[in-house]
């Protein structure tokens, strides 16, 4: 552990609950205010701040939120935290709109009204995870004059790029989001049967999502027409057009006017915003000071960073940020805001400007029987990394993947029927749940009104399929041996294999239907041992395309039968050692599902199509068509 604890909590805490700040439009926002105290009453400062805004309830300690814990964390080290309620959730007036534009503007009121009370130094900050990030992004476009600094916990960066689309694929976590919180919408809290009608639809989740396309009307969300609207606006905007541009949305159209002020952006590799996460840091870290990027190896959320599990894989005991690069999660938070709140060097002194962890290195089982991957923290003052330089490693007929260029062969084929699409094993996934039926068999998700279950597991694991597996059907097995998959697979390494970065593919296809999707995932294959008997193929990284946007989503092109066209697009970023003796495998399928939606091939309007057709896809890796996978390799390898 290389960091100084700097938590001495002198204080007492009490909580001003429901205090309301009136929004420019003159909505009021409700607010809870933990203070620090001495018998118990709150001093009177003036203290700096914290704020988090958050559509989740605030006060029930359930769930998601776990503001509770925060605000007697920071209120008792000598800050006030502050807790949102976004417009129009729980206790604040107004109409909620997922990711609406009026997010901004609310942070920069909120900051301001606390900047005013004399309790308050005007020292403000903000933290947060997901929705509760994606709206810092946004305040800071506004540029609050008190806004000091801000953590920025898995934030959104381009929603229409990979985050709530996905290189013109819909993710359909969303759809899951919106339905499971339309429970807590104002209109259901108020209407006992509307809310029993919103429980029991979410109970069926993966059958809604079987069922797509959803129409007005049609849909797990027809209750409510305006969450059904904003489902159907996400499912529908496929192409990219003025919808995409919003600063809440779509910070990344933004970047020259966001504040310039210290900023850290936290993510992890099986989060659903690593892509976003690195690209918010890498865009500002070059014109804004005190900019800062973490990279742990875990999943969507932030008590996360300090467990070392990841779906169906242990990290490691290095893994987490607890013990590791600092006491725990909370005290680097502390001294981040101590050194640019309060202005105390000593709490934040000689900080590299990237830290990550890199994967790889165990392979060992741990008692419960899972992998340990294991890896370690490495620092860094750029990203990607100085030394990381790309690698072609081509696909081959036969199934061989290489450096080496291709032979002159015809290309290789497979059959995608998208009415059985391939089913997600594990991947990265946030909100990816349904309700479970009274008298839950399990529990992952708490609120007070239902708990729910995983539709996909969040994190890494052996891509097999199972009985466990939403959509997968017997004979189950290997990802791999599905007849709408192909693998591509080196031999074994015979030496440590260090990539960091994110990884490309360019894949030239051709295929009989006029539009269709091409997935890849990467995998590290652990050869079989005494250990892992049939070997292990764990998922590090992967995305997806859709065809009919290879020359630019807002320019869909049909393809016409037999085409040889040309696709290339990112992979989520990763660092990961592949040890001596694994492989590197590349699995090409058409669908993912439910992380994506499904393409019907049929080439009609996207969330309107009206027929499912099976294509045959052929994946071309010859000299003038040589498909590969490209590798950022760092210096050594």
């Amino acid at each position: 552990m290389t960091e100084t604890s700097h938590s001495a909590a002198p204080y007492d805490v009490v909580i001003a609950r429901s205090v309301k700040c009136v929004a420019r439009d003159g909505v009021k926002l409700s607010l809870d205010i933990y203070r620090p105290a001495k018998d118990g009453e709150a001093l009177p400062g003036p203290f700096p701040a914290v704020i988090t805004r958050s559509p989740y309830d605030t006060r029930s300690g359930k769930g998601p939120s776990g503001q509770a814990g925060n605000g007697e964390y920071f209120a008792k080290r000598g800050y006030l935290y502050v807790v949102q309620d976004s417009r129009g959730r729980f206790g604040s007036e107004g109409d909620f709109v997922l990711l609406d534009e009026k997010e901004g503007e609310d942070g920069y009121d909120v900051i301001e009204w606390l900047a005013a009370q004399p309790y308050c130094n005007g020292m403000i900050g903000t933290q947060g995870s997901s929705l509760r990030a994606w709206n810092q992004t946004a305040t800071a476009i506004f540029r609050p004059p008190h806004l000091k600094a801000m953590w920025v916990n898995q934030s959104g960066s381009n929603g229409f790029m990979h985050a709530v689309r996905h290189h013109g694929t819909l993710e359909l976590r969303w759809l899951a989001w919106l339905l499971t919180n339309a429970i807590h919408s104002q209109e259901a809290h108020a209407d006992p049967a509307l809310q029993t009608t919103l429980v029991r639809n979410a109970e069926n989740m993966f059958d809604w999502f079987k069922r797509l396309p959803w129409s007005e009307g049609n849909s797990p969300l027809s209750p409510l027409p305006k969450w059904e609207k904003r489902a159907l606006d996400f499912y529908r905007n496929g192409d990219f057009s003025d919808f995409w541009v919003n600063p809440t949305l779509n910070p990344e159209a933004y970047r020259g006017e966001t504040a310039d002020i210290p900023t850290m952006y936290a993510g992890a590799w099986y989060d659903t915003y690593p892509r976003a996460t690195i690209k918010n840091y890498s865009d500002l870290s070059t014109r804004l000071s005190h900019q800062y990027l973490l990279m742990a190896g875990g999943v969507h959320g932030g008590p996360n960073f300090d467990n070392p599990l990841v779906g169906n894989v242990d990290m490691g005991k290095g893994a987490p940020i607890k013990g590791n690069i600092h006491k725990d999660r909370h005290e680097i938070m502390l001294a981040f805001f101590d050194r640019f709140l309060r202005g105390d060097d000593k709490a934040w002194q000689d900080q590299p400007p990237v830290r990550y962890f890199h994967m790889g290195g165990d392979g060992s089982r741990s008692p419960a029987g899972r992998l340990v991957h294991g890896g370690s923290w490495k620092t860094a003052d750029q990203w990607p990394p100085r030394g990381s330089t790309p690698q072609t490693w081509n696909l081959h007929r036969g199934g061989g993947l290489s450096p080496q260029p291709p032979a002159a062969h015809a290309p290789t084929s497979y059959v995608f029927d998208p009415a059985r699409p391939m089913p997600t094993v594990a991947s990265n996934v946030s909100s990816m749940t349904q309700n479970l039926p009274p008298f839950p068999r399990m529990m992952r998700t708490g609120d007070p009104i239902s708990l729910r279950e995983s539709i996909v597991l969040q994190g890494a694991s052996d891509q097999v399929t199972h009985a466990g597996v939403h959509g997968a059907e017997a004979p189950f097995g290997d990802l791999a041996d599905r007849p709408d998959a192909l693998s591509f697979t080196s031999d074994s390494l015979d030496r440590d294999l260090d990539v960091t970065g994110a990884p490309e593919v360019e894949i030239f296809l051709s295929s009989d239907a006029p539009d269709t999707d091409i997935f890849v995932q990467l995998q590290d294959v652990y050869p079989a041992s005494e250990t892992w008997p049939d070997g292990y193929r764990m998922n590090l990284t992967e995305s997806i395309f859709r065809v009919r946007y290879r020359d630019g989503f807002d320019r869909p092109t049909m393809m016409k039968p037999g085409e040889v066209v040309r696709v290339r697009f990112e992979l989520y970023p990763i660092s990961n050692r592949f040890q001596a003796g694994h492989r590197v495998r590349l699995l090409v399928s058409s669908a993912s599902f439910p992380r994506f939606d499904v393409n019907p091939n049929t080439g009609e309007p996207i969330g309107r199509h009206t027929q499912m057709r099976v294509a045959v896809n052929a994946i071309h890796h010859d000299p003038v068509h040589a498909s590969r996978l490209i590798l950022p390799v760092m210096e050594g390898n």
